[in-house]
């Protein structure tokens, strides 16, 4: 018909949409894609950040993988993964239950919780090293002597200092999360649940946390995924203290590349924590069953 009206014919709408990600794709490549394979080169070679690059075959990663200290490094990375997991999540889903409700200071309450996530890691660490000291801090300052403690000198401290600090930051943006998949589930499963005599504690196990499956696999592929790359705020709250309680996976790569000029290892710790990350990834996914997406169409 168009060649008998002369008009050209109409491209389908959907023709445009690769270019539509085609930025996004580009910006990908450019620094998520090109950096991962320039590390990966670098894992093969001996650099000291400044001078030439010389191949160097295997030598970087029998280097890595035979020192004592990496097995440390990774049991740590998992532990402050695990207690940060199994810290946050519950909070995240009580806070963001909470945070669902229709009552106005509720979204207010949202919006002021929110502010730690907007804060600087490096600034955070800066604020509670200097809350926490012993003879400065918090606690000199009100007499209190349960708060005195030497909270960065521990072992056991220091962890759990770290712990608390990071669930501090990162709850508010987890709960956000869990707020919107609280909103997305149909009222009528509630209506039904009231009309059966089932309490609040009865609806939310029965029908929030069903519901919230998908959201949970969502929320816990970035918190794990997340807890692999704490690097400055260890860094500037205990440099991995006290000895190596809390150096993890990359601040030992930051040791190893910039204050040690062995860009060799830390390119090859680098790659290791990427296959550590995208391997948690997918078996969250496989945990997850479907597709997340699935989640949505059935709260349609």
């Amino acid at each position: 018909m168009s060649s008998l009206t002369g008009r050209p014919p109409r491209r389908e709408p959907r023709s445009i949409l690769p270019w539509l990600a085609a930025p996004a794709l580009v910006v990908f490549v450019g620094f998520a894609v090109l950096p991962l394979v320039g590390a990966f080169a670098l894992s093969f070679t001996t650099w000291d950040g400044i001078g030439a690059i010389h191949p160097s075959g295997l030598t970087s990663w029998r280097a890595v993988l035979t020192d004592p200290g990496l097995p440390h490094a990774l049991w740590v990375t998992f532990l402050v993964m695990a207690v940060s997991w199994a810290v946050q999540t519950p909070m995240s889903i009580l806070l963001g239950t909470f945070m669902a409700g229709r009552q106005r200071y509720r979204a207010v309450l949202g919006v002021v919780y929110f502010v730690p996530l907007m804060l600087s890691s490096a600034a955070i660490a800066i604020a509670y090293k200097a809350l926490l000291d012993p003879n400065f801090g918090l606690g000199a300052g009100l007499k209190i002597e349960a708060l005195s403690q030497d909270w960065l000198g521990r072992p056991g401290l220091a962890f759990g200092v770290v712990i608390f600090v990071v669930s501090w930051q990162f709850v508010p943006f987890h709960s956000l999360i869990y707020q919107g998949g609280v909103q997305q589930i149909p009222k009528s499963l509630y209506e039904a649940a009231q009309l059966d005599g089932a309490g609040r504690i009865r609806q939310f196990f029965s029908i929030t946390l069903p519901q919230l499956k998908y959201t949970i696999i969502t929320s816990s592929t970035l918190m794990v995924v997340g807890s692999l790359t704490f690097f400055d705020l260890i860094f500037v709250l205990t440099e991995g203290g006290p000895g190596d309680a809390t150096r993890v996976l990359a601040l030992d790569m930051y040791k190893r590349g910039f204050q040690a000029s062995l860009m060799g290892p830390a390119s090859a710790i680098a790659v290791i924590l990427v296959l550590v990350g995208l391997a948690l990834a997918l078996l969250l996914r496989r945990l997850g069953g479907r597709d997340a997406g699935a989640s949505q169409l059935e709260g349609a």
